[in-house]
């Protein structure tokens, strides 16, 4: 099947072909057709299928009749996180290439008044992440009653992220009859009841298996130690892969990104940082540096886990096993996109078994152990942590439960072994009279009565204080009294 078949604009088809696509994706295929007849769509597919391109190839052939008006735009496409929405902006500049169509994109970290200008003009496609949409809707600067079409992206995530009661309030908000389209890559039974009660009677395109990772990414288990040792192995996996050219390491916790990220630039790595906390303007320059070649390692955290489309991405690194089993298909759907090949590792310490057992029993399938599953042996052997190591993480903010029982074991190590290097000085010390003391002096010699009590022991004297009290006023006269008194007269004296 072509893309000529689907039904498309021909203004769409030329920025297809343009793109250099000539055959839809199984997704693609059957969603389109559906979009294109006016049908609620609910598309479950694995990520990296071109679900984006399923719903923006049919709303721009949509799109070419009418005009928006202000503070009304006509179709509404929800992202869970910032990084996303700005993708499907530009997935919209490339295919509406032979469109003129206004498109503005709300998101928080950027200009309030350049958003609102946007909006102003008339914006026929809104893309926009939860929070920020209501926020305008609050203030008075949008209207939601235009809305034709809605698009509800990576649904899964919008649940995780708490943004179930904003998705519920806009659905309320935007017309009855709209066209409804939900697109993910895990179906959980939560977003099947959101999805029973804003559809309308819906299409379910199922292309794969919920929550299944593509056959063409290679993955792995290594087994590892916590603290600086599992740094350790992600360094080492790092420089002994095979056609590496570049990867992308998850953690689970925004402060241990910026961790990793600091160690791996100390040891050579070019490495970039990605997390939530990053202002907008840093998120995008660091996103850019890593599709661009500037940098081949980004440490992010599940901000990047999702919808991200960066065509070449040879491997991923899960420092931190995923406590959501579908976060890892997530992940590592970040390579082995459009039927390329892919390898993704995950360390897992003993801690993470039971996480690990998840993730198995959420893809039906079992992932490989490299170099040897867990033992005994994998844990954090701080007393042999080397001096580069420890001045590695001084100072800094991000350590996880892990990092801080290594610092107390390695606090104990270095207490034991000080308290045993002090005993053994001190046995070969030799005897040593006391100071100020004669050789022939001893303790009994010493007055050793018993204090004198309290209320019998002598007033301690002021010796600041004169032994008398004051006399009159001393030195410390009246101005009024050192004034000359004018005395009387005989006459005035005799006259009263």
């Amino acid at each position: 099947m072509t893309f000529q078949e689907l039904g498309l604009s021909e203004k769409v088809l030329q920025a297809v072909e343009a793109s250099g696509y000539t055959n839809p994706t199984p997704i693609q295929a059957q969603a389109i057709p559906h979009a294109l007849n006016g049908r609620d769509v609910l598309g479950i597919a694995q990520t990296g299928t071109g679900k984006t391109a399923a719903f923006t190839l049919p709303m721009l052939s949509k799109l070419e009749q009418g005009r928006a008006r202000a503070r009304m735009p006509r179709t509404l496409i929800l992202e869970p996180t910032r990084e996303l929405a700005a993708q499907v902006e530009e997935s919209f500049v490339k295919y509406g290439a032979q469109h003129k169509l206004n498109v503005a994109l709300l998101i928080g970290g950027v200009s309030f008044g350049d958003q609102e200008a946007k909006i102003m003009r008339g914006a026929d496609v809104l893309i926009a992440t939860p929070g920020r949409l209501l926020d305008f809707f609050e203030r008075g600067k949008l209207l939601l009653n235009g809305i034709d079409i809605l698009v509800i992206d990576e649904a899964d995530r919008m649940l995780d992220m708490g943004f179930i009661p904003d998705i519920e309030k806009i659905c309320k908000l935007v017309p009855f009859t709209r066209q409804t389209l939900f697109f993910s890559a895990t179906m959980p039974p939560e977003i099947t009841r959101l999805t029973e009660q804003f559809l309308s009677n819906p299409i379910r395109i199922e292309v794969a298996r919920p929550a299944s990772t593509a056959s063409t990414i290679t993955q792995g288990l290594v087994a590892t130690s916590g603290g600086y040792l599992k740094r350790d192995t992600l360094r080492g996996l790092i420089r002994d892969a095979v056609d590496f050219k570049n990867g992308i390491v998850f953690c689970n916790r925004k402060r241990d990104v910026a961790v990793l990220h600091q160690s791996l630039v100390k040891h050579g790595f070019s490495a970039g940082a990605l997390h939530g906390d990053m202002d907008q303007t840093a998120r995008m320059a660091s996103l850019d540096a890593f599709k661009n070649g500037d940098v081949n390692v980004l440490v992010c955290s599940d901000v990047a886990a999702r919808g991200l489309d960066i065509p070449d991405v040879t491997h991923i690194y899960n420092f931190d096993v995923p406590t959501h089993a579908e976060d890892y298909v997530h992940r590592i759907g970040r390579t082995g996109r459009a039927g390329r090949s892919g390898t993704a590792y995950t360390l897992v310490t003993p801690d993470d078994a039971k996480y690990v057992d998840e993730i198995e029993k959420l893809i039906q399938k079992k992932v490989d152990w490299v170099g040897g599953p867990l033992t005994g042996e994998h844990k954090s052997r701080v007393g042999d942590r080397p001096a580069r190591d420890r001045k590695e993480s001084r100072g800094t903010t991000g350590r996880n439960r892990s990092h801080d029982r290594d610092r107390t074991e390695e606090s104990r190590t270095r207490r034991d072994h000080f308290a045993a290097r002090e005993a053994d000085e001190a046995a070969r010390r030799p005897a040593q009279q006391p100071r100020n003391m004669q050789p022939e002096q001893s303790f009994e010699r010493r007055d050793l009565s018993p204090p004198t009590p309290r209320h019998e022991r002598r007033p301690r004297r002021d010796h600041d204080r004169d032994d008398g009290p004051p006399v009159g006023f001393t030195d410390h006269i009246p101005s009024f009294l050192l004034r000359p008194v004018r005395l009387a007269s005989a006459k005035t004296v005799a006259e009263e």
